[in-house]
């Protein structure tokens, strides 16, 4: 049975026991004494906490005296502890919006306290500084993490509801060949092959394209792999050679010979002299202005080789496979059919019209058969 009361302390000065201002509730959960300072100086306000919890108890929530406690910067904490732990690779990002954002807006605050309309209220400051709806959107998932972990370890009991933003942010953009070319062209040599290897491959350039080492390329079984858990989906992934894959990574093992030749060995297929190319922003986007295709990324690479493998003709799930989208839904996205696609689909339909019209034209006209008085045939032959 629970219980309300106040706390008796010894005054360090005069030496009396005395009472606490505040009444402190006591109940019990599985054999389990629990006390918890209600923070208040009203006693109706202890009774009414008192009847919550064993009211929560009753229908089995796991209440303790540190539900509702969380403050949003010990929340904060155990979301960059829960990415470390398990090494996501946005790490750095979450810590920063932590940081700029988030941490400023709400630090000190209850993890309790926070409603959705503080939430919504967030959001609209960080529109209105310029922020736009996908980097909101960013930040309010850090935000719904906290309250997930916070839920997970018995530390509250619910989360607002966090409304996401809409996102009309998709690109699609494609490189042409012609386009590829030109921006290649206006590339450093060193760069030149990693471009091409992720025009052909649709593989990510920064985390799968420049990591990528010799032991992953397979030139008996002509394929290129990739392991397991380098990857965004984690799992692992392979490219069959085509003749021109083959001829570039040809090129590269000449170069890996050389350097092997003057006592350098260099694990990776793509580098710069030896030395591990680790960002080229300021190179890529040079070349797409001198190309005139500026605003052209990377990612498009990704969108041209889907593209390229749905023009083809490869079966859906090979190409899935290839590429590294583990979803069909994913795959569709990239899958999107460009102005060019269209054209021909409508240059095909033109031409079957024209070889249906001939062929009924010519069937249209009178033979030797259909002369007048000529028996009729038999059109079950």
């Amino acid at each position: 049975m629970g219980e309300i009361r106040k706390r008796k302390y010894r005054d360090r000065k005069t030496g009396e026991v005395r009472e606490c201002s505040t009444w402190t509730i006591r109940y019990y959960r599985n054999g389990k004494r629990y006390e918890e300072n209600t923070g208040s100086t009203k006693e109706g306000d202890a009774k009414r906490l008192l009847k919550l919890r064993e009211g929560d108890i009753a229908k089995g929530v796991p209440v303790t005296p540190k539900i509702g406690r969380l403050t949003f910067d010990d929340a904060a904490v155990d979301v960059v502890t829960d990415y470390r732990i398990n090494k996501r690779r946005t790490l750095a990002h979450v810590e920063r919006r932590l940081k700029l954002h988030l941490s400023p807006h709400f630090s000190g605050w209850r993890m309790a306290a926070i409603t959705t309309a503080d939430v919504a209220s967030f959001a609209r400051k960080r529109l209105d500084a310029g922020a736009s709806n996908a980097e909101v959107n960013r930040e309010l998932a850090v935000l719904k993490r906290a309250f997930t972990l916070a839920i997970r370890a018995g530390l509250l009991l619910q989360r607002p509801h966090i409304q996401m933003l809409t996102e009309d942010n998709t690109r699609r953009g494609f490189f042409e060949p012609g386009q590829f070319e030109s921006v290649r062209a206006h590339l450093p040599a060193a760069l030149r092959p990693v471009v091409e290897f992720a025009y052909r491959t649709g593989w990510r350039v920064k985390s799968e394209v420049l990591p990528l080492e010799w032991r992953q390329v397979d030139f008996p079984g002509r394929v290129v792999r990739l392991d397991p858990g380098t990857t965004k989906n984690k799992d692992g992934r392979s490219f069959p050679f085509t003749a021109a894959l083959e001829a570039l990574l040809r090129d590269r093992l000449a170069e890996h010979d050389r350097l092997k030749a003057q006592g350098r060995i260099v694990p990776l297929v793509f580098h710069r002299n030896g030395s591990r190319i680790r960002d080229f922003r300021g190179a890529w986007k040079t070349a797409c202005m001198k190309a005139g295709v500026p605003g052209g990324i990377l990612h498009d690479f990704r969108r041209t080789a889907v593209r390229n493998l749905e023009r083809a003709g490869v079966p859906r799930s090979s190409a899935m496979a290839m590429v590294g989208h583990k979803t069909e839904a994913i795959y569709r996205r990239y899958a999107i059919v460009d102005a060019g696609a269209l054209r021909d689909a409508a240059a095909r339909i033109d031409q079957l019209a024209r070889g249906i019209g001939e062929t009924g034209a010519a069937q249209g006209q009178p033979g030797a058969d259909d002369a007048p008085g000529a028996p009729a045939r038999d059109r079950r032959s």
